[in-house]
Parts: C-alpha cells; structure tokens; sequence
C-alpha cells in the first residue's frame, strides 16, 4: 500500500481547516443577515399591532434630505440667542437675500427649508402683546399674513385656532409660532377664532367658522387645525399637509411622549382644502370637551382616507398648563351614531354670526356667535 508523503498530509489539512472556516464565515454572515431581516420585519409588524396607524417615510437615520451635524445626527443645535434675536437675523437675512433679485422674479422656495433646526427652544414666559407686535410685527402683513422673503411658497397655509379667554396662551403660542413658520418658508396667516358668550365650548365648531372665513380672504389650499395650549418642539415638523391628513401633535409631553391611541386626531393636525370639503368638516354637536376629533378621524377613515404622521422624535410639542372643560356628557352617543350623519353635519349644516372681523398685526381675529346647545 503506498505511502503518503507528511508534506502532502500536512497541505490537506491545512486546506481542510481553510475550507470548513470558510464554511463557519459563510454561515456566521447568513445568521447576521437574516437576524436584521427577522428584527425589522418584528419593528413593523409591533409597530401596525400598538399602533395602526401610518407614519410618513422621514426617518431620523441618514436621511439625505436633512443637515446633519458633526456626528451625522439630524439635529442642528439651538443658536445662541432670544427667540426675538433669531427672528430679527433671519428677517434681515431673507431682506438682504430678496434686495439681490435684481430681476424681480422669486424662485420656487426649496422642497427642504434650508434653515431648520431641528430640536428647538420652547418659550413659556409671557410677553406683552405690544412687544410681540413690535418685534414679529415687522415681517408680517395685517392679520397675520406671513410669506418668505426670498423665494415663492408652494401652498398657502391658514391656521386656525379655536379660542375662548385663554389671553396668556395665544401671546406665547403666537411667540413661538411665527418664527418657526418663517423658518419653514411658508405662506400663512393665523386665524383666532374667538366663542362669544359664555356657554359650552364647541371647538370644532369654531373650526368650521375659521375654515368658512379664512376662504373669503384667501385661497388657501392647506388648514392646520392647531389647540392656543400646543407648542411645537422640532421644526421639522413641517405646517403643510401632505397627501393625506396629517395629524402633527403626535408626542405631546404630558402623554410622556407617546401616542394616547391609535385614532387619535386632536391636538394639531391638517388637512387639505378638497379633504375637508370631502369629509364636509368637523360635527357641529359636540359641545363642551372630547368626541370632535374622534369624529373626525371616523369621517376620515369612512371616506377610504389615513392619518399620516411623523415620526415621535420630530412631531413633538408641550402643553401648557389649563383648566380643563367640563366634558360633553352626549359625546359618545354622538360618535356612535356619526356615520349617519357625515353628510348632512358639518360644513353644511354650519349657522353662525361673525359680529366682528380685525386684521390685528400678529392674526386675523374672528368673534362669532354660534349660538348655543340648546339651540342645536
């Protein structure tokens, strides 16, 4: 029998043990990548069972569409300064940027605002309303009407505030609000929808009224639905709306940042002209407080449309501190039986009286009687 040579023993076991490490690598590289398939899949499928709801594609890990700072983070941090002071920078920036358009013709503003900051500083502390007009007054047209300097917007926003005595509230929610919108390059203008009387609140009456009224002075095609006592957090959190209806207050701070429930649509959220008219606006009978918004995301989902929403790091905002309103003891049973009346409660069905309209220097200011429950 012949013998084998030591040497050739020797090369076939070194080429045996190269063979089964590749072997082991191979399989090692498989287990990793199919463990990164298995946990994202698992993300999603949690994400749709606890929550259900559709968030928009803006994701925080290297989104090319957003600056990101020294350690590739999209968070640019908070300049030094007052709120005032950033603001007055910035309008004497988009001054000097329009004063070289020397041809008179504005470009269509960016699809990404290049200023964000991503995180932001808010403001509780009051301040006088003759210092808020004094130092945001400057770049904004009677009644609130606000448009980037340097370039066209692609939609105009109105935003629409239901309000009752909450006077503190609306100076530092308008402190906070306007240099954000400005930052977003936006074409807006803020309406405040004041409740005469004494009686039940009924907010999303109100923001019936300021729907119905903000069309007769302009032709907006965005509505940002926005609570005087939210302040949002994150600049990102863009005041458009996309294709479908965008509910933005999605992590509010005293839910300790978590979405109270699936259907949620309170708070702050927008919709476009055409979806509004579509849904034919919120219900008219919710008097005092809850149940509106819960109606409004059954009439969105009836008429075959989702919430979309940001994700919890970008749409965050705090709440300021309130008295709540007495709630509606009739809520439920008018939600139970809403779908009966999509068509014939809302827009429609909408009776008020606008007893005065201001174009004040930081909103336009609606005072309606819109009657009372009993009359409903």
């Amino acid at each position: 029998m012949p013998t084998i040579p030591a040497s050739k023993l020797g090369q076939n076991n070194v080429s045996a043990s190269q063979s089964s490490c590749c072997i082991r690598l191979h399989v090692f590289y498989k287990v990793v990548i199919a463990s990164v398939i298995i946990l994202v899949i698992l993300q999603y499928c949690f994400s749709a069972i606890t929550e259900s709801h559709k968030y928009e594609p803006w994701f925080s890990i290297s989104h090319p569409q957003y600056p990101q700072n020294a350690r590739g983070k999209h968070i640019a941090s908070s300049p030094t300064g007052s709120l005032f002071e950033r603001h007055e920078n910035e309008s004497q920036a988009s001054a000097s940027t329009n004063a070289t358009d020397s041809g008179g013709n504005l470009p269509k503003c960016p699809p990404v605002p290049p200023h964000l900051e991503g995180p932001i500083t808010v403001h509780k502390e009051d301040v006088s309303t003759e210092v808020l007009e004094q130092k945001l007054g400057q770049s904004l047209q009677p009644g609130g009407f606000g448009k980037p300097a340097n370039c066209l917007a692609k939609e105009s926003v109105a935003i629409i505030v239901p309000y009752r005595a909450r006077e503190t509230h609306l100076r530092v929610l308008l402190a906070n609000l306007h240099p954000l919108l400005r930052r977003q390059q936006l074409q807006y203008a803020i309406f405040v929808v004041e409740q005469a009387g004494n009686g039940p609140f009924n907010r999303a009456m109100l923001m019936n009224v300021g729907y119905k009224e903000a069309l007769r002075l302009n032709n907006f095609t965005c509505f940002i639905f926005h609570d005087v006592d939210l302040l949002p957090e994150d600049d990102r959190n863009i005041y458009s709306c996309p294709e479908q209806p965008r509910h933005m207050s999605v992590a509010v701070d005293v839910f300790s940042y978590k979405l109270p429930y699936a259907e949620i649509f309170g708070g702050v959220s927008a919709m476009r002209k055409e979806q509004f008219e579509l849904v034919n606006g919120f219900s008219n009978l919710f008097w005092g407080w809850g149940g509106e918004d819960d109606d409004m995301a059954n009439r969105i989902k009836f008429h075959k449309l989702h919430i979309s929403r940001y994700p919890t790091n970008i749409a965050r905002y705090k709440m300021l501190t309130h008295k709540k309103e007495k709630a509606n003891p009739t809520r439920y049973k008018f939600l139970y039986s809403g779908k009966r009346r999509f068509k014939t409660d809302g827009l429609n069905s909408l009776k008020y009286s606008l007893k005065k309209r201001e174009l004040k220097p930081l909103y336009t200011w609606l005072y309606v009687d819109i009657g009372s429950s009993k009359s409903s």
